[in-house]
């Protein structure tokens, strides 16, 4: 049992995708993929302080709800029934958490995914009988197809839906310009808008996929969901340009959007790009590097 009023200060970080490829539909609704995920260094931070009573959740940013719905506090009740379910007891008595949002919702880095594994790793971590990485991977696939690879953490290759993952070595630690345009994009009606007849990564990445070879910025960054987001936030397509012009290796849509990312190769040229981005008012631009 975990001790009354501890205190955890967790990070939560974003995540980018290096090539995303839609390979397929499933007959319930999921799609199978290809896609070259990692961690970048822009975090959400969670406070979470053991307690004697329920689970609470508060949230800095508005919009965001603070309620059963967020996957913070689906997470937490998640583990808490599983937890008793195979070890016959409950693992806490309580929590308060309380989660400080950087990483922009509904942008494609995956925050609230993050969220959730970054709470079921906590919560693992703090209790005499953790639960065994399989399973913890199972609650989290539970929750969503990205929450396996933020428990897993380092560079992967994500397959099937995104639950199935290959550790992927020797990827540079690019430094990043990553620039969310605003516009806030809901996964499923992305995925469901995609005519899968007009993709064309599977062919470009199929050797990369098959042998995991040597990533490439100027030959593999490749998202077949971008056309469709650009459809629904054109500014997708302006930044695109600007981070080229500004001396970018590559520049890709991450996840479902509506974040784009500029690869640099250091940390000098990534913060003369971001000093040098015309930015609309709107727009949050971050400056950041991949974890490898």
């Amino acid at each position: 049992m975990a001790m009354a009023d501890l205190t955890l200060d967790l990070l939560s970080p974003a995540k980018i995708n290096l090539f995303l490829s839609v390979t397929g539909r499933r007959p319930d609704g999921y799609h199978e993929l290809a896609s070259l995920m990692a961690c970048i260094d822009l975090y959400d931070r969670i406070v979470l302080t053991y307690t004697g009573h329920d689970i609470r959740l508060a949230c800095n940013a508005p919009g965001v709800p603070a309620d059963e719905s967020n996957l913070v506090y689906r997470a937490a009740a998640l583990y808490r029934n599983a937890y008793r379910e195979r070890r016959g007891h409950l693992p806490f008595a309580g929590l308060a958490i309380q989660l400080h949002k950087t990483i922009p919702v509904g942008a494609g880095l995956g925050g609230g995914s993050s969220n959730a594994a970054t709470i079921l790793k906590a919560l693992n971590n703090q209790v005499p009988m953790p639960l065994r990485p399989a399973h913890l991977a199972a609650l989290g696939l539970q929750l969503g197809a990205d929450v396996p690879f933020f428990l897993h953490g380092e560079p992967a290759l994500a397959t099937g839906i995104g639950e199935q993952l290959a550790p992927w070595t020797g990827l540079p630690a690019y430094s990043l310009v990553v620039v969310y345009p605003g516009c806030s994009l809901a996964t499923g009606e992305i995925y469901r808008s995609l005519n899968l007849r007009l993709t064309n990564c599977e062919k470009k990445l199929k050797g990369i996929v098959l042998n995991q070879g040597i990533f490439d910025a100027a030959v593999h960054l490749c998202n077949d969901l971008e056309s469709v987001a650009m459809r629904r936030c054109p500014d997708i397509a302006l930044i695109k340009k600007e981070l080229n012009r500004l001396g970018a290796l590559g520049a890709l849509m991450s996840g479902s959007g509506s974040s784009v990312f500029g690869l640099f190769t250091s940390a000098d040229e990534a913060r003369n790009a971001r000093l040098r981005f015309t930015a609309h008012a709107e727009w949050q631009v971050f400056q950041t590097k991949v974890i490898v």
